[in-house]
């Protein structure tokens, strides 16, 4: 990067951070350091709640997701402005009502002890490892632009994350959040309006929408479903599974998560709290949509301009320096030409569009079609070579497809702003995480029943000695990240498999009011090991998994004898 780069970048990041730390700078309590002492309008909880959401992983990982599989992945979040609906009737009236700090007390009056424990473990074991994922994604960055090693750039990232949370507490987090997401859709806006500028003077942005739907990267919605196929259940992204395992993630996230529930608790009052969870729900699936849409334009972009053999340039640069190094070289030759004619053929296909000549324009389709899957047959080819010069390398290069084209196609200040935005969507969400972690640990377990009746400020000090702890898990956690391939992809995958069981707690404990303590707590146990055995066998997409989890938890629950519960 410029100088200009370094400077927008440095700046920008300093500034939220200082303005975030100020307005929590008296704030020395745990109502204060995890509720912020109830004070969140609805706008302040809406900006917290997307920007927990959106993390680094949204905005680096979801372009390069559309970029190779389409933008069928938005089909995920069809199932969220309903949860958000139910959350408002159910969850959010008994939290508030209670004026509990984790989601967790709840299911201690509802049921016992030891289904609290069970519950906040659950929560603690995934939102852990999936805040380690969220700290490698921005890593992967400081690793590209400084050539430094990626286990070190975790320990850097994670430990600044681990100040920045420290140091502030919830309301620190929501503040800087309001300020990151301006800035992070400014930049965003700023990326997919270069993404257009920059291609061919003949082509505008309807013509690159033309491009990128004859190649199959706007497959909003998949309709084509049959079920008699047995694949129908491992396609991760439908109708179906969006609508029905979407929506019963989004519940169990924004319900039983306290990376999420704990940004509605600060709320002001209940309708702030109802105001803040709607408006998301009206909000997300647009935003993603949006996100996505660079990544099919960024397809566009590359199919008019050379696009690299392989997007991750640290692997390749192994490549070149191993004995392999003659065979890149030919295949990046050969990916050369195949740019020229797909080049020559795009403009065939656009003119073609133009001209409204429907013969043309579909001769046009399948050439560049048949050019495309060469292209995929040489990256496959430079796969391999990658994998003979480091067994242990990343191929998996999504990750790295929006921020090649930062790197190497946008002008000099917007580079910044743009890593500037990866950074801001980070931190914002991992400190949400890293104090969700601690809130849940201090109050579910530590105060609860490892060190009871000490003063609030020994639970205050401890707070901050437990999110250093959470931090250094997470810094851990991230070393293991790159062999994961898509982040986003991994981080909802992770989630799903422990958010079913959760939920399932959850609706056992407002609905069945006849099902006792011992029953829920074996059901979730077994319904834990069933979904794992589900996953492992590879018999379902993973938004199926929530579903599975939720109904095993309330069947295997109403099998036990039934036990008259105080309402």
């Amino acid at each position: 990067m410029s100088s200009i780069d370094w400077i927008v970048l440095v700046t920008t990041l300093i500034a939220v951070i200082c303005y975030g730390v100020y307005k929590s700078t008296h704030e020395k309590n745990l109502d204060s350091y995890f509720k912020s002492n109830n004070s969140m309008s609805w706008f302040l909880i809406l900006l917290s709640i997307m920007g927990t959401q959106a993390s680094a992983i949204t905005f680096l990982s979801a372009p390069g997701q559309a970029y190779t599989d389409g933008m069928r992945f938005v089909q995920y979040y069809f199932g969220l402005p309903i949860a958000m609906v139910v959350l408002c009737i159910t969850f959010v009236p008994i939290f508030h009502k209670l004026k509990v700090y984790t989601a967790y007390e709840y299911l201690e009056q509802r049921f016992d002890l030891r289904t609290r424990a069970l519950t906040s473990s659950l929560f603690l074991i995934s939102r852990g490892l999936s805040t380690g994922i969220s700290i490698y994604a921005p890593s992967i960055i400081l690793s590209s632009l400084l050539g430094w090693n990626i286990y070190l750039t975790n320990i850097v990232m994670g430990g600044l994350l681990i100040i920045y949370t420290i140091t502030g507490g919830a309301k620190a987090v929501a503040y800087t959040q309001m300020q990151q997401l301006f800035i992070v859709f400014v930049g965003m806006f700023l990326a997919g309006y270069m993404v257009v500028h920059l291609l061919p003077d003949n082509v505008g942005f309807t013509d690159a929408l033309q491009v990128a739907g004859k190649m199959g990267k706007l497959n909003i919605i998949e309709t084509k479903i049959d079920i008699t196929d047995s694949h129908w259940w491992k396609d991760k992204y439908n109708i179906w599974s969006g609508l029905i395992g979407g929506f019963f993630l989004a519940l169990s996230y924004f319900g039983t998560d306290q990376s999420q529930v704990g940004r509605y608790l600060t709320a002001k009052n209940i309708k702030e709290n109802r105001m803040g969870l709607l408006m998301n729900g009206l909000v997300k699936v647009p935003m993603q949509f949006l996100i996505l849409l660079i990544g099919a334009l960024v397809f566009s972009f590359y199919v008019f301009y050379k696009s690299p053999v392989f997007f991750n340039q640290k692997q390749l640069e192994k490549v070149e320096n191993s004995v392999y190094k003659n065979d890149l070289i030919t295949l990046q030759t050969q990916q050369d030409s195949l740019n020229n004619l797909s080049q020559q053929q795009a403009t065939l296909l656009v003119d073609a569009i133009h001209s409204h000549n429907e013969q043309q324009t579909e001769s046009a389709k399948q050439s560049l079609q048949a050019t495309e899957k060469a292209k995929q047959q040489t990256r496959k080819q430079a796969i391999a070579l990658i994998k003979q010069a480091d067994k242990t390398a990343d191929v998996n290069d999504t990750n790295y497809i929006f921020l090649y084209f930062v790197v190497h196609h946008l002008p000099k200040g917007l580079i910044g702003l743009l890593i500037a935005v990866i950074f801001l969507a980070a931190w914002g969400s991992i400190a949400a995480a890293l104090n969700s972690l601690a809130s849940s640990t201090v109050i579910d377990l530590y105060k609860r029943m490892w060190v009871p009746n000490r003063t609030d400020i020994h639970y205050y000090i401890a707070s901050k000695w437990i999110t250093l702890f959470w931090g250094l898990f997470c810094i851990a956690t991230a070393m293991f990240a790159s062999q994961l391939g898509s982040l986003i992809e991994a981080v909802n995958i992770l989630g799903s498999l422990f958010y079913g069981t959760m939920l399932g707690i959850f609706v056992v404990a407002f609905y069945l009011k006849n099902v006792g303590s011992k029953a829920v707590f074996y059901a979730a146990i077994m319904a834990e090991a069933g979904v794992i055995t589900v996953y492992v066998a590879d018999i379902v997409s993973f938004l199926w998994l929530n579903v599975i989890g939720c109904l095993l938890v309330v069947f295997i629950a109403l099998c036990f004898p039934k036990t008259k519960v105080a309402k």
